[in-house]
């Protein structure tokens, strides 16, 4: 027997207001509407819900049994309505984020900054990874999306788009700041120590691949986990190292750190936004996505 979502929906509210006329004031239709969808009710269902009286309508023991099992249905539905309204508004909601250091320091944060300034009520997860991680996450439906940097070649299985290059500078400190005062071939790196992030990372395969380009071998004598922390190790002295340019920004203009020129230098990388198009984003992801696809100048 199909019972019409309408007359549920009239019961409803003739019960919540124990008035038809409230009722039908509620639903912005004629009272006889009201009166004629209760009947029918009544009919379907074989019973009387509703009793008359001065003051309007009581429900009989039938009607509250019935309203009990209604009202959760047609609240539910009320609270649901209210979540996607909200959430249309961004007033709510939360959006996970995979991405590499780079990515987030050179391209991320500012558009973070400014979403968060204008919805403070999403939550947001920010998960840092290297690039291999963070199409793993993706892949495994962890986070929403990823920003990576390049070599990527393991993100081809879902869509790509290159948001903005930058460059990395070879750098030195404390007792290795005379470097910057002339420009030195790649034979530099066998004379002086080098810091560089780790053999599992894509920075690490990076200039891998760049030096054997150049029949020479990447060595390294310091390795760091984290790309936040070339740039203090650098800074005291421990070796030279390529650091990209937002993090060097302050740095090279407090003459903490020179720049020691390469008469060969490596390639621009890029940073990557790394999408699964079989995803259905919420609408804050689709906010900050909207954001982090502005294109921006080569840092």
């Amino acid at each position: 027997m199909n019972l019409s979502y309408d007359y549920y929906k009239i019961f409803y509210y003739a019960a919540k207001y124990r008035s038809l006329s409230r009722a039908a004031a509620a639903l912005m239709c004629g009272q006889p509407n009201v009166t004629k969808a209760i009947g029918n009710l009544e009919a379907q269902l074989g019973c009387q819900l509703f009793l008359r009286t001065g003051r309007g309508v009581t429900l009989t023991p039938e009607g509250e049994r019935l309203y009990a099992h209604v009202a959760i249905a047609f609240e539910h539905i009320a609270q649901g309505e209210a979540e996607l309204l909200s959430a249309q508004a961004l007033e709510t909601g939360a959006v996970t984020i995979g991405t590499t250091e780079t990515a987030l320091y050179g391209l991320l944060i500012p558009v973070l900054e400014s979403f968060h300034k204008a919805h403070p009520q999403v939550k947001l997860r920010i998960f840092s990874y290297s690039t291999h991680q963070a199409i793993q996450a993706l892949k495994n439906g962890v986070v929403d999306f990823c920003l990576v940097t390049t070599p990527a070649e393991e993100a081809r299985a879902f869509r790509v788009t290159e948001l903005t290059a930058f460059r990395e500078l070879l750098c030195a400190g404390g007792d290795y700041r005379f470097l910057g005062e002339q420009s030195w071939d790649l034979s530099i790196f066998q004379d002086y120590p080098v810091i560089s992030l780790g053999r599992s990372t894509k920075t690490y395969e990076f200039y891998s691949r760049f030096f054997l380009s150049r029949d020479r071998e990447w060595k390294t004598d310091i390795e760091v986990s984290t790309a936040d922390q070339l740039l203090p190790l650098v800074r005291r002295g421990l070796g030279i190292g390529f650091i990209g340019t937002f993090f060097l920004r302050d740095a090279l203009a407090a003459g903490e750190v020179v720049e020691i020129p390469l008469t060969d230098t490596p390639p621009q990388r890029s940073i990557c936004l790394v999408e699964d198009p079989n995803r259905h984003n919420s609408i804050a992801a689709a906010s900050i996505l909207e954001a982090v696809k502005m294109p921006l100048p080569p840092a």
